[in-house]
């Protein structure tokens, strides 16, 4: 690996600047360097949604033994495009009694906390938009923000059914945040500090936290609840196309409906970025550029998450909302603790004792949580002794 294919994009950002810097003043050389690295974020984000829907209808397609989009362009790749003209030129729809600012506002205001997301991520050695020192702080933040915006779209559009998934969405949002945030603190405890920056780089090698006892618990947890705040299958209750019609975008079309797209596959790329991020070492790895590293491992748990979709059916609320408070939240508690005695322990031992108290909790979580065996019961029977 030579220091320039691993700092590519960085030195094209020097060249840049370096270019236009006689022809500025300092004031606005730093301005044209923030630009820079905006435009950069605002051009990447819905590219990457782009192709990523392009990625999941080849990746279902072949799940389900199809061949998906093969038409438009070599491969299908300018599918995408077609379906941008197409969502741009389709008729805007308002329900009459919809609170209509409120309707064209949440669409718009759903996209700005996904982009702003990015400026967070280290996408290779050096290239960050921002190294904020509450960098995991800043994510978890605007993450949340997404709740309010659905919430606010399903209220505005005056339909039952997209109320109904907006206060799923409420629901499930709030629930699997909580053992989301407890899940990411064991290594905020280890790195000792919110940057994301210094979490890759107190990764360094392959000492990548999910290879310690309490962080494989850590990152399946976070890992799952990051797939329930984008609404992935199978925590997709919000957008119960079966139940609920297409849930809080139901009264949405056209452009404003692409945009709730947008957000949710820039929301699907930025949490496996940070999933990526905290316990797979970031873009540390060997003989490849950083940047490299960064894509595969990122471009892999998408893909995790695409098969999910392929092969796994939607749970019930009930089941849903009873795995994020008996067993998530329950896990991530009992992984803190690990991961404070394994911290304090500072010798060999460590790994065995986190190791048994691993195996401990999940028999613990089996035997409060494990399937009742139900009573044969039919309904002539009940009838009849009632």
């Amino acid at each position: 690996m030579t220091e320039q294919a691993d700092q590519i994009f960085v030195l094209a950002k020097k060249a840049l600047l370096n270019f236009l810097s006689p022809f500025l003043p300092d004031w606005a050389a730093v301005f044209a360097s923030i630009l820079v690295s905006i435009g950069a974020i605002a051009v990447f984000g819905p590219v990457t949604m782009m192709y990523l829907t392009l990625l999941e209808r080849k990746l279902v397609g072949r799940i389900q033994n199809r061949y998906g989009p093969n038409r438009v362009g070599f491969w299908g790749l300018l599918q995408p495009i077609a379906d941008g003209i197409k969502m741009l030129t389709k008729e805007d729809i308002v329900p009459a009694k919809a609170d209509k600012f409120a309707h064209f506002l949440a669409p718009i205001a759903i996209v700005v906390p996904a982009l702003l997301i990015f400026s967070v991520i280290p996408f290779g050695r050096g290239m960050i938009a921002v190294d904020l020192s509450i960098g995991i702080l800043f994510f978890l933040a605007l993450s949340s923000t997404t709740t309010i915006w659905i919430f606010v779209a399903s209220w505005a559009s005056r339909n039952k059914f997209s109320l109904l998934g907006g206060m799923r969405s409420v629901a499930q949002m709030i629930s699997y945040e909580i053992p989301m945030v407890l899940s990411i603190v064991p290594v905020l405890l280890v790195v000792g500090s919110f940057s994301t920056v210094a979490i890759v780089e107190a990764q360094s090698g392959w000492h990548w936290f999910v290879f310690t006892p309490w962080g494989i618990a850590g990152f399946l947890i976070f890992f799952l609840t990051g797939v329930a705040e984008v609404n992935r299958t199978p925590f997709d209750l919000p957008e119960g196309e079966s139940e609920i019609v297409a849930g809080f975008h139901t009264e949405y079309s056209g452009m404003k409906f692409a945009l709730f797209y947008m957000a949710e596959f820039m929301n699907t790329f930025s949490i496996s970025a940070i999933v990526a991020t905290a316990y797979l070492g970031g873009w540390q790895g060997p003989w490849l550029p950083s940047w490299v590293w960064f894509f595969i491992k990122t471009y892999a748990l998408i893909f995790v998450m695409m098969w999910f979709r392929g092969t796994l059916p939607r749970l019930r609320v009930d089941q849903l909302m009873g795995f994020a408070w008996k067993f998530l939240l329950p896990l991530a508690l009992i992984n803190l603790l690990i991961a404070g005695i394994w911290l304090k322990l500072e010798s060999p031992k460590n790994y065995l004792v986190a190791l048994v108290m691993v195996i401990g909790s999940l028999m613990l979580l089996y035997w409060a949580n494990g399937p009742e065996i139900p009573k044969k019961r039919t309904y002539r029977y009940a009838y009849e002794n009632e």
